[in-house]
């Protein structure tokens, strides 16, 4: 029986994934495990392996949108046909999109991208609801009456906004005075969650100045004492943001109610300090976790955060690599930006921007002395986070920074 290998869904936010390159050619003989094609998504790409053993058949084009649960291909037994019987027709995903098949086959589509019951289409045809918009809770995530139903219930009316006719931003300017550059999938998903997060969650913000001479210095001796590898250079090398991550995830288990993130069904208190950090990458940036932080050395964090960026910049993290966690660091220090507030990624309930050392002075038994102070401010969500308890949090974190010695206990 024809074995369906469809698009998975790697991403809560995935709703569309591309093939963008095939390891097998149609007629090949595969076995369960072995690789066939690799994905892209708004995020990231993936490899993904043969689900059974047999030859493999009806492979999709690569470089389309293809909807997740969609079949990409098919793994079949020696001599068996591509599925195109009203029997077998309920194994295929309708799309609208070309299948490429052997010249005596075809797949059978009716231009709805989804995987749905007749009944379920008629309702949603007949009030005017597309499919793309409801989550399937039959089998391999089919869409059945009930599904329709739920979504018809929930569906809320269009704001007046968008009632209104819609006028092009680019009929603002004077034609040929500029080039329009097409969104790719990173930077429309960007650019709909912050919009989002900003619309529904109330920021709020607190800043501190941390004195960081305590900090280079033992930064500085640190790096000096890291292992050295045959060729003599350091194992790892310890930055200022290292001690960032460190000094927040330490903060957060001194103020564990400040280590939470907001849902519907309640407050969620996490025990662990996962902190996420904002990694800029061509077309956007990932936000990578890193994953309690309270237990890891300066060194682990260094070493994780190199790998994590690397492979971030690639796009070859997995999923679970940037969801999740309860706060993030954003660092612009290195751009030479002193002061600036981030967005908040939900469902974090935090986030840290972290701005450039600046040398101030600053009154020491009544005289000036020339500090180097870093400007940080914490974005919360005032739903979990109130204005107190952010205010214990930033404190915390400030403690860490300026005595540095007390994350190495």
């Amino acid at each position: 029986m024809a074995v369906e290998v469809i698009m998975p869904k790697v991403d809560m936010d995935m709703a569309t994934g591309k093939v963008s390159k095939w390891h097998v050619n149609e007629g090949d003989t595969v076995k369960k495990g072995q690789l066939l094609f690799e994905i892209e998504t708004d995020k990231s790409a993936m490899e993904i392996e043969s689900p059974g053993n047999g030859v493999v058949r009806g492979l999709a084009v690569t470089g389309l949108d293809v909807p997740v649960g969609q079949a990409v291909a098919f793994i079949l037994a020696e001599g068996e046909a591509l599925p195109v019987s009203k029997a077998a027709a309920s194994l295929l995903v309708e799309s609208v999109k070309p299948i490429v098949v052997a010249p005596a086959q075809a797949i059978v589509a009716n231009g709805t991208g989804m995987r749905a019951t007749p009944l379920a289409r008629r309702l949603a045809r007949q009030r005017g609801l597309g499919l793309s918009t409801v989550t399937g809770s039959g089998p391999r995530g089919r869409i059945v009456a009930g599904d329709v139903e739920k979504a018809i219930a929930s569906a809320k009316p269009a704001p007046v906004a968008a009632l209104l006719p819609q006028v092009s931003v680019a009929a603002n300017y004077v034609s040929g005075s500029y080039e329009l550059k097409p969104m790719d999938g990173m930077r429309r998903t960007i650019a709909q969650r912050l919009q989002h997060s900003k619309q529904t969650v109330p920021h709020f913000y607190l800043s501190v100045s941390c004195v960081l001479d305590n900090l280079q210095i033992i930064r500085e001796r640190i790096n000096t004492s890291a292992p050295r590898g045959p060729d003599k250079s350091p194992l790892w090398k310890l930055s200022v943001n290292d001690f960032v991550i460190k000094a927040l995830g330490l903060a957060l288990q001194k103020v564990p109610d400040a280590n939470v993130t907001w849902s519907d069904e309640g407050i969620l208190q996490h025990r662990s300090s996962d902190v996420g950090v904002a990694v800029a990458v061509e077309g956007g940036l990932f936000t990578p976790v890193v994953r309690g932080v309270e237990g890891k050395t300066l060194s682990q964090i260094a070493l994780e955060m190199k790998d994590l960026a690397t492979r971030a910049r690639l796009r070859k993290l997995q999923p679970s690599e940037y969801q999740g966690g309860t706060t993030a660091v954003s660092n612009l220090g290195m751009y030479g930006i002193e002061d600036f507030a981030a967005i908040i990624n939900p469902p974090q309930a935090s986030i840290l921007a972290v701005g450039a050392g600046i040398e101030s002075f600053l009154p020491v038994d009544g005289k000036p002395v020339l500090k180097t102070l870093m400007k940080c401010t914490l974005s919360c969500d005032h739903r979990a986070v109130d204005g107190a308890l952010g205010a214990q949090l930033l404190s915390a974190f400030k403690q860490l920074i300026e005595e540095p010695a007390l994350m190495l206990a």
